[in-house]
């Protein structure tokens, strides 16, 4: 049953990306009036190019991890099938450092 979830979960990928998309936009618009610049545009300065990228990476992993839980939730219900791991891996790095 969790093979059988693999091409729902790569439609909700892609649903997750497109609706992180519109979100960006939406964020980043309270932020600057102009497009967000891209790493490679000249005249953008550092602290606007980092800004661009900090908020576009954590609106596209908050609404990937808000999409794909649903989702699994949402198979769990129908299927009564979990379509992911039941318990949370240990960290390797907090092991190094403690």
């Amino acid at each position: 049953m969790k093979l059988i979830y693999k091409p729902f979960g790569i439609v909700l990928g892609l649903m997750a990306g497109l609706v992180s998309k519109k979100l960006f936009d939406v964020v980043w618009g309270l932020f600057d009036n102009e497009e967000p610049p891209k790493p490679t545009t000249k005249d953008a300065d550092w602290p606007k190019v980092l800004a661009a990228a900090a908020v576009q990476g954590v609106t596209f992993k908050v609404t990937r991890a808000a999409v794909d839980r649903a989702g699994a939730k949402g198979w769990d219900h129908l299927f009564g099938v979990w379509p992911g791991d039941k318990k949370q891996e240990k960290s390797q790095a907090a092991e190094a450092v403690r």
